[in-house]
């Protein structure tokens, strides 16, 4: 998320001169393992001088200018040596555990590695990973080549899947036996999925094929992109170095925003995965695309679809982009299904830029009919907190905003005499702070809207210095764990100043602020302030905690800030106001207990959390049946399981049961409902609803 602040530049009089290589110069080169290897492309590969001052350029600036100026000592170098072993083999399935013996001597001193600048540490490691990479992938191969059809899958085998804290292994053959298990895996999932023993063969050969090509292109580059940006995300997950090649193109590689499908993307193991959606923008307007869906192929236009499983970030990134216009097909994994279920789909999307109509304010009524009585609801959904900066520049009085489109849509509602208003929020990624800051002054009296702590502890304080609230009627903010950074900003604002209440599922938590600072070689994206609500409270980590919690759709653990790696802290400094009386505080309890009742029996309600429950029990098996009768088993009980709660569903809201799960309607099923009309859309009717109970209560109590 990019928030549009101004924020100063750091200066350059930090950075080291090429006179700087006179500190490296005569390091000698650390150790090399006493293990031998055929020569390889890689072999030779070390770092420039270009590369050196590059990296003591980024210990410099992190010591001076990080948001947190935690010290470069032996605590920070375990940290870079676990996170870097991590980022090469997550799943411990390449590396020895004499290879990891040999590198623990090294454990605590890559602080004083990076001080001097020397790069030699994280060269040797990932050298020594290319070698094991390699070996692994000649194994596949040479399993392969004694054909598919030979494998035998009646053997009462399992394989442990979930291997992040698994014992290193200590041979090579037990390093073969997984390797084995693996391929016996994953030729099983292509066949359930019902691929052909002659296209799993072709399939996976030139996977492993496309991989080993891979490995002989590794530059030396490759290695030090690597290594420098695990040093700089052992500060923060948004901290990065960007190498030559990535500093342009920064936006769709490190804070992994796409241009041309509108997706954000982050690398998952051997996979691509979808972090979220860029509202209105080409994935999303296909509603094929769902976070934590899995990008295993992509083809341009009607061309054969590339395999990218086990491709770098980037690369899968170039294949993605293309002139606007284009087609690009996707192979996705959805995430909607079983862990084991490797059926994809194929979605085709025309690349093309987001354009700021497409991102604008929509408006409509929701019609609810409660105790007996109608009522109208406005709703008005945000989908980016944007504002046309070239209009505002150039005084032309029509500039489009949010606030003003806000403001706009507010006062046609009320001339409509709606009983009040939702602000739909979910799946808002950010945008422009201004544009947050100004959005809470048309609902506050005046006041702070925000607080930027910067690294040497100043606060500054953004507010409202407009008397008076251009809204002051009923009104509730929707929002999921896919609000972001400004949703993030103003719903915390609406909720310290006790002016909404606060209802769907934790936001995402990215509460800092970066900036980038060109290097001699590449550039580096830092955190140097952080945010925090009128209350106090940062919105780092923990997001904005609703007052009445609904179901996520998206696995909570899998996308947000608090998934990543060393995502700093939450905390608090001096709040901006006075603590008012709540006048919601008294009926939570009443209104969960409510909306409880209601949705124990409604049929959306009960089907996402079975489908919840149902896919945690999933997630939590550690091992697989390499079996294929079990595995046959186990893929039609849950298929049953998922339709079984469809026809439910389907039941409850008078519509002809399944005979089947078509795939088209478990795909339908991965997104959020289908918004035809406000009243569908489960979660919205069910703000709605929450509102007029708190309107109920509150006039009640009123009248005595």
């Amino acid at each position: 998320m990019r928030y549009q602040l101004s924020l100063r530049r750091i200066s350059m009089k930090h950075l080291l001169p090429s006179t700087a290589l006179a500190l490296v110069i005569g390091l000698g080169l650390l150790p090399m393992s006493s293990n031998s290897f055929a020569a390889n492309s890689w072999d030779k590969l070390q770092p420039d001088r270009d590369e050196v001052i590059a990296s003591l350029n980024v210990v410099e600036l992190l010591k001076r200018h990080h948001y947190s100026k935690p010290p470069l000592d032996d605590a920070r170098s375990v940290i870079i040596y676990d996170s870097y072993i991590k980022l090469l083999d997550p799943s411990r399935s390449y590396f020895m555990a004499s290879d990891i013996a040999e590198f623990d001597k090294w454990k605590t001193q890559f602080d004083d590695f990076l001080k001097s600048g020397d790069l030699n540490a994280g060269f040797t490691i990932y050298k020594r990973y290319l070698d094991r990479v390699k070996a692994r992938l000649d194994f596949a191969l040479a399993e392969l080549n004694k054909g598919v059809d030979k494998i035998d899958f009646t053997a009462k085998e399992t394989l442990l899947v979930d291997r992040k804290d698994a014992p290193w292994l200590k041979t090579t053959a037990e390093l073969d036996d997984l390797w084995r298990k693996r391929v016996k895996d994953e030729v099983l999932r292509m066949k359930i999925s019902g691929k052909e023993s002659k296209q799993i063969q072709e399939t996976l050969t030139k996977r492993y094929k496309n991989q080993l090509s891979r490995l002989d292109q590794t530059r030396a580059e490759d290695i030090f992109q690597a290594y420098i940006n695990t040093f700089a995300m052992s500060y923060d997950p948004h901290t990065n170095y960007l190498s030559p090649d990535n500093a342009e193109n920064f936006d769709i590689n490190m804070s992994l925003s796409l241009e041309g499908i509108g997706a954000v993307l982050q690398s998952d193991n051997d996979q691509v995965k979808v972090v979220r959606l860029v509202p209105a923008g080409p994935a999303d307007k296909t509603k094929q695309v769902a976070p934590a869906d899995k990008i295993i192929g992509v083809a341009q236009g009607n061309k054969e679809m590339v395999d990218v499983v086990g491709w770098r970030l980037d690369e899968v990134v170039k294949l993605i982009r293309g002139p606007k216009g284009t087609v690009v097909r996707l192979e996705v994994i959805p995430a909607s299904n079983a862990p084991n279920d490797q059926t994809t789909k194929i979605v085709p999307i025309t690349r093309e830029a987001v354009k700021l109509e497409d991102q604008a304010v929509k408006k409509s009524v929701l019609n609810l009919k409660q105790d007996g009585k109608d009522y109208k609801l406005g709703v008005i959904e945000i989908p980016a907190f944007y504002l046309d900066f070239k209009a505002f520049r150039a005084g032309d009085p029509d500039y489009k905003s949010t606030t003003r489109d806000v403001k706009k849509l507010l006062t046609e509602l009320q001339k409509d005499k709606v009983d009040g208003v939702v602000i739909d929020l979910r799946n808002n990624g950010g945008g422009s702070l201004q544009e947050a800051t100004e959005l809470t002054s048309l609902f506050i009296d005046k006041g702070p809207t925000v607080l930027v702590r910067n690294a040497d502890g100043r606060v500054d304080v953004l507010e409202d210095e407009n008397p008076g609230a251009f809204y002051k009627g009923p009104m509730v903010l929707l929002v999921n764990r896919l609000s972001a950074s400004a949703s993030e900003i103003f719903a915390g604002a609406m909720q310290d100043y006790h002016r909404a209440l606060i209802i769907g599922g934790q936001t995402f938590g990215k509460g800092t602020v970066q900036t980038i600072q060109p290097l001699n070689h590449g550039e580096l994206k830092l955190t140097l302030a952080k945010f925090y609500r009128v209350s106090g409270q940062s919105t780092q980590h923990q997001g904005v905690l609703p007052d009445i919690d609904y179901p996520s759709i998206i696995d909570t653990k899998e996308i947000g800030e608090s998934a990543l790696p060393e995502a700093m802290p939450w905390d608090t400094i001096r709040a901006a106001i006075k603590p008012a009386l709540d006048p919601f505080k008294p009926y939570i309890t009443q209104l969960k207990s409510e909306h409880d009742v209601r949705t124990a029996k409604d049929a959306e309600f009960v089907f996402i959390r079975d489908k919840l429950a149902l896919a945690q029990k999933l997630m939590s098996e550690k091992t697989v049946s390499l079996n294929e009768a079990e595995r046959r088993a186990q893929h039609a009980d849950i298929e049953a399981k998922q339709l079984a709660m469809e026809n439910i569903r389907r039941k409850a809201k008078g519509e002809e049961p399944l005979k089947e799960l078509k795939k088209e309607d478990e795909d339908a099923l991965a997104g959020e409902p289908d918004k035809t009309k406000p009243e569908d859309d489960a979660y919205l009717s069910e703000t709605g609803r929450i509102l007029l109970d708190y309107l109920k209560l509150n006039t009640a109590v009123a009248k005595h």
